[in-house]
């Protein structure tokens, strides 16, 4: 059994020629009563979940993975070879992995871009949910700082950083989503996967393939959503602001009510895994 601070060793499968890094947490004295999926975002992978996942664990099936791009999912052949790593990519592969678990109905958990990508799988390519949670999620305008359109404008000059430079940039742009909480071992754990060459060329080509564009189709949707859904936000999240959450409550197919985590910035999973833990369950066992 893996530690409650980390996932356990990735099971890979092939999602159209890509290799996929996945992980699955079952309960060790019980049937579980219910399939739930956690999607992550950027620049994280799914470790950013173990805390939550162990949690879930104790009566929950919990299913996880690194998109492609991210985490034990970063390529590792030539450039030429990388997989595409944009929004709508992404959300094809979580339908595709939703299909080879055979999960019909599964609960969905997302963070950040990973909103993104869950909320297209539903509302874009039909993918059926018994419940969405949806937490700091990328989804409404505005969203994509000014480090983002500099990448996209001059991703090879970044990808060329010299590797303490790039090192140094990264472990600042993990800190700036940063409120709560979160212990330098911690960070070295977020940073680690993009200090690799192939983790350094990842980082600026998920960067550079990311914007709103591919967020306005799944935006202009909101309002049909066909399952149970609840939004959660760290009330001083320096990336998106708390008060999206209640707008993007408004648009969703209602009610959608709205939980804010006091003290915890961007990183909710992280910074305060307890609220978040706690409020889930009873999430789960509402929507059962």
């Amino acid at each position: 059994m893996s530690p409650p601070g980390r996932l356990p060793a990735p099971r890979y499968v092939d999602l159209d020629g890509v290799r996929v890094a996945t992980y699955v947490l079952e309960p060790s004295r019980t049937e579980p009563v219910g399939d739930v999926v956690l999607c992550h975002g950027t620049p994280w992978s799914a470790a950013v979940w173990a805390p939550v996942a162990h949690a879930l664990a104790a009566t929950h099936r919990v299913l996880l993975w690194d998109m492609p791009g991210y985490g034990a999912s970063i390529p590792t052949g030539p450039p030429g070879q990388d997989p595409a790593v944009d929004l709508e990519a992404q959300r094809r592969r979580l339908v595709t992995l939703l299909q080879h678990w055979d999960l019909r109905a599964p609960h969905v958990v997302a963070h950040d871009v990973g909103g993104a990508v869950a909320l297209g799988a539903h509302l874009l390519e039909g993918s059926a949910f018994a419940s969405l949670y949806l937490l700091d999620v990328v989804t409404l305008d505005p969203w994509g700082s000014p480090f983002f359109r500099l990448v996209a404008e001059h991703e090879a000059v970044f990808a060329a950083l010299p590797a303490p430079l790039h090192a140094a940039l990264v472990r600042e742009y993990v800190a700036g989503a940063i409120r709560g909480s979160l212990d330098a071992h911690q960070v070295d754990e977020l940073v680690a996967p993009w200090t690799t060459p192939h983790g350094q060329r990842a980082f600026y080509a998920q960067v550079a393939r990311l914007g709103p564009a591919h967020t306005r189709p799944v935006v202009e949707r909101l309002g049909h959503t066909r399952c149970p859904v609840r939004v959660g936000w760290g009330e001083q999240d320096p990336w998106l602001p708390v008060e999206q959450a209640d707008e993007l409550a408004d648009r969703l197919a209602g009610p959608v009510d709205v939980f804010t985590l006091p003290g915890a910035g961007h990183l909710v999973p992280l910074e305060a895994p307890d609220l978040l833990v706690d409020d889930l369950r009873l999430w789960l066992a509402h929507v059962r």
